[in-house]
């Protein structure tokens, strides 16, 4: 078997393809670890509605043509002549500041690391690793918040009362991430694991079951195709994140019961109609391995054991997808209900649901692919949470794997969107946000007893959905510009009310 020997390139290389290539098609990372490509998700989703590619509703997933890619520009790569490998391996630097009344701060934040993938014979992996150091405007640590929703660390003191010989260091907070998939394809399925957000239904913004906005997770997944159906069984590690209540520099302090997420995805492809099943279930200081099945129904086999160590949830979604570029798309979560005739009703705290209903138009012109996406979702009181705070929430660090407008909410995002020859993007998303008091925090307690007669609102000062609630509306320009081994993005944003905030975050990024 003869190979390519390893190639190390001093020079940037100005080939058309990007440094940055994935065996996977992946979700959008709005936090820290960005792609040198601004929103990779978001063109998915426009060649899905323009008709250029299958809808399928699950991501991350496998990408197909990975394998015939031939990346050269890395600074180390290597291909087998005989196609049964290749390796690319990218050393990655950027910098970004981000400032404005919703920090409270001005953050300069430095982050170094290395991207790699490749594959070898059946298996695909993609690893991006990265560490980051940050300087605070802000003096007060105890004022210093983590960006991403994860774990920071705060190094030095600048206490006046500190006696432990680091007075006069400067203070700083710094922290890791990675995400990483690595798959075995075997001909009738692929077997995955890796550490990523899941993202599952037709929306862009507010999917009720699994988010791409959700804080990463380890995982493992199975998917299979047979004929027009898919399926893709899901199991997650959670943590409750009792430690990061109140701060997340405290995140590995609280206690450390397992929570662990199961989840199986049915699609059924009819072409321009797609039809989706979404059901969930959290387990909590208790683990049922077969639940990993695709066989198992979860909504059944949850009420085989104590309802205090579980929750689950089942969705119902469809795509339809007109021939002029239009798409139309909605998706219906039960978290629980007494009866189909209660969830009508709508007055006591079993009917858990929530509803999600959007549109998307994309067209090609020429170079330019542009479009608009406009969604409305309402979830209603206590979804995501259960009887006990910190057990079997559907949510990681306590942020929803879910829609992140939490319980109790109502929003309405409106997105228009262009892209140039897949450098240059511009994008304006507008969005409106209505939140609930009651029962709107992911560990407020769902009562135990008396479902049927408790009232939505019983013992809260709201009568009824949003009562009172006051609409805070988000303006929210972003500008980016790609290259093959560099990207440049600016992105503002502009709540009112005023004493919401604005927020500003200036970002370059190189990889070769």
């Amino acid at each position: 078997m003869s190979y390519r020997k390893f190639v190390l390139l001093i020079a940037i290389c100005f080939a058309g393809a990007f440094a940055q290539s994935y065996p996977t098609h992946n979700v959008n990372r709005p936090y820290t670890l960005r792609y040198l490509d601004y929103s990779p998700l978001l063109y998915r989703y426009h060649d899905m509605t323009t008709g250029s590619v299958p809808q399928t509703f699950f991501y991350p997933q496998v990408d197909s043509s990975f394998r015939e890619k031939k990346d050269t520009s890395s600074l180390i790569f290597w291909h087998a002549e005989n196609g049964r490998g290749k390796l690319n391996i990218s050393p990655v630097f950027a910098w970004d500041i981000r400032g404005g009344k919703a920090f409270g701060d001005t953050i300069t934040g430095y982050e170094g690391g290395m991207f790699m993938s490749g594959y070898i014979d059946s298996v695909e992996f993609w690893l991006d690793a990265r560490i980051f150091t940050e300087s605070h405007a802000e003096k007060d640590q105890g004022k210093w918040r983590s960006w991403d929703r994860e774990f920071i660390e705060i190094q030095g003191n600048n206490k006046p009362d500190d006696v432990s010989g680091l007075l006069d260091e400067v203070p700083y907070s710094s922290y890791a991430r990675y995400r990483g998939h690595i798959a075995m394809r075997m001909g009738w399925a692929v077997l995955d694991f890796g550490r990523d957000a899941q993202h599952w239904g037709p929306g862009y913004y507010n999917n009720l079951s699994l988010n791409q906005a959700s804080v990463p997770y380890n995982q493992m997944s199975l998917s299979t195709k047979i004929g027009p159906l898919s399926v893709k069984s899901l199991y997650g590690d959670l943590d409750p994140g009792e430690g990061c209540a109140e701060d997340s520099r405290h995140c590995s302090m609280g206690k450390k019961v397992s929570r662990n997420l199961y989840g199986h995805r049915y699609e059924l492809d009819f072409g321009n109609l797609m039809l989706g099943i979404s059901e969930l279930q959290i387990v909590y200081d208790l683990n049922h391995y077969w639940l990993f099945l695709p066989i198992v129904p979860l909504f059944m086999e949850k009420g085989n054991y104590s309802e205090d160590h579980n929750s689950g949830s089942i969705a119902f979604d469809f795509s339809y997808r007109f021939p002029i570029g239009l798409r139309l798309y909605s998706e219906f979560f039960l978290g629980d209900m007494e009866s189909p005739q209660s969830l009508i009703r709508n007055d006591n705290i079993e009917a858990k649901w929530a509803w999600m209903a959007g549109v998307e138009y994309a067209k090609n012109f020429g170079a330019w692919k542009a479009g608009s996406i406009a969604e409305y979702s309402r979830i209603e009181p206590y979804i995501y949470t259960h009887f006990d705070p910190y057990t079997a929430q559907f949510a990681h660090l306590n942020y929803p794997i879910g829609s992140q407008a939490g319980p109790h909410s109502q929003s309405i995002d409106w997105l228009v969107y262009a892209k140039h020859a897949k450098h240059f993007q511009v994008q304006l998303k507008q969005g409106w946000l209505w939140k609930g008091e009651c029962a709107s925090d992911l560990n407020f307690p769902t009562p135990r007893f008396d479902h049927h007669s408790t009232g939505k609102y019983d013992g809260c000062e709201e009568r009824h959905f949003l009562d009172g609630a006051k609409v805070q509306y988000t303006f929210a320009p972003a500008i980016a510009y790609m290259s093959r081994h560099y990207a440049i993005s600016v992105e503002n944003s502009r709540v009112f009310p005023r004493d919401r905030g604005n927020a500003f975050v200036a970002r370059a990024m190189f990889l070769w």
